[in-house]
């Protein structure tokens, strides 16, 4: 990927998002045409509409997807205040989630067997955000056994129209625009989190395609939609991620499965019963360490869609959420068999990431071979730390406290024993 010179370090202005000029001539003049009453809001028929004719198809099957699609929608049009380029991305990705999902039902008519599909045996790394998930997520993915959602796969899980079976050079294609997009129009944000086209990325992307998942509320201002989300069964869209994973396992087989996403937290009760074959991993690291990281990584992300962002209130957000993720995920481990879990400490991941490995496959019951040792052993030489710049931030930006951090957050540390780091 290409970002021009160097970036050295990321910057706090989160009020005033970085653009480049042709950005900003563009939302500039998508704001005259809002006024003006040319650029509308997101409508959801519209969009089932544009997929439909897009795709040449008709049939969503169960189309109980609705629901959480307008209430995003209602929540983006009132709440979000995006830019005008933040709304085409917006209305492109809805309008994409819908095309995925009118070419899957495509795809398991005519295939049904795809429903059969063992999809072996799957770890699911569900820690907190900033504990190094990625790390331990792109160690496990290295190894050639292992099966995980790639970057350009969670663009386009499905097959595009007349792509050969085994040859998806179009959507890797398209999946290199989009890393380099997002590089355009946030370079900082690469220092934060790397988005790389080739690289394993977070099946709540897929979760994205019931509209039902954590990632509006990490990149839009949708508190209507997000406290919507807490009340709703979430058993669903476990369920239809299931089968996209069994469609992806149909093109790309392997004998097992790797997935990661912190949203994985909120919901362990669901995902018992949809993934019975699931052993899963938290990885845990100083709530001091991590907060900050993270307040500062949902508000970059904010700023690619909307020039209205505010850091204090990305931290009262975050703050309460993160403490239901840990509440929610000790109440499920205190209520069900702990052979299900294992736990990883952060700086145990560092010091010795392969033994950490070793740990996990062992406790998966899956056999570390030499394979996957010299895999990992591979990856984590390349995982270079601020190759793309380095990441600062400041708890002040978001009104926080050391004190009123550990107020919020003591007793998780107290449950697995997370020690403070220097």
């Amino acid at each position: 990927m290409t970002m021009g010179k160097k970036l050295l370090h990321t910057t706090n202005q989160y009020a005033k998002p970085y653009r480049p000029l042709p950005i900003a001539l563009f939302n500039r003049a998508g704001r005259v045409a809002e006024k003006l009453g040319v650029l509308a809001d997101i409508d959801v028929e519209q969009l089932i509409t544009n997929a439909r004719r897009k795709s040449g198809l008709n049939e969503f099957g169960d189309e109980w997807f609705r629901e959480p699609l307008t209430v995003l929608v209602e929540s983006i049009n009132r709440e979000a205040n995006l830019t005008p380029t933040g709304k085409l991305i917006q209305k492109t990705r809805l309008e994409g989630a819908l095309i995925a999902r009118l070419r899957a039902e495509q795809l398991l008519q005519k295939h049904p067997e795809i429903h059969d599909i063992d999809l072996g045996k799957i770890i699911i790394i569900a820690g907190l955000q900033r504990t190094g998930t990625t790390t331990l997520h792109r160690l496990l993915a290295a190894d050639p056994n292992m099966r995980a959602l790639m970057s350009w796969e969670a663009l386009n899980p499905i097959p595009l129209p007349k792509e050969p079976l085994g040859n998806p050079k179009r959507r890797i294609a398209k999946a290199k625009t989009a890393e380099k997009g997002l590089a355009y129009l946030a370079p900082e944000f690469f220092a934060i989190h790397p988005v790389e086209h080739d690289a394993p990325e977070e099946d709540v992307l897929l979760l994205d395609l019931c509209f039902m998942s954590q990632s509006p509320e990490a990149t839009l201002h949708v508190p209507t939609y997000a406290a919507w989300l807490e009340q709703q069964d979430h058993t669903p869209a476990y369920t239809y991620l299931r089968t996209l994973l069994k469609i992806l396992s149909w093109q790309r087989p392997a004998k097992n499965w790797v997935l990661k996403t912190p949203h994985h937290m909120e919901y362990l009760d669901v995902i018992l019963q949809v993934f019975p074959e699931a052993s899963i991993v938290q990885t845990h690291r100083d709530p001091q360490k991590t907060t900050g990281s993270f307040c500062s990584m949902v508000s970059h992300g904010r700023g690619v869609f909307s020039d209205e962002v505010d850091a204090r209130e990305v931290a009262r957000h975050w703050m309460r959420k993160v403490n239901r993720l840990m509440q929610r995920s000790i109440n499920v481990r205190e209520q069900c068999e702990q052979k299900r879990f294992i736990d990883v400490s952060y700086y145990d991941l560092v010091s010795d990431p392969i033994s950490q490995v070793a740990r996990i496959y062992e406790f998966a019951g899956i056999p570390f071979d030499q394979s996957a040792a010299e895999a990992a052993e591979s990856t984590s030489k390349r995982n270079v730390q601020n190759r793309y710049g380095k990441h600062i931030y400041d708890l002040e930006d978001f009104g926080l406290t050391q004190d009123a951090i550990e107020h919020q957050y003591a007793f998780y540390r107290r449950r697995y024993g997370i020690p403070y780091e220097n």
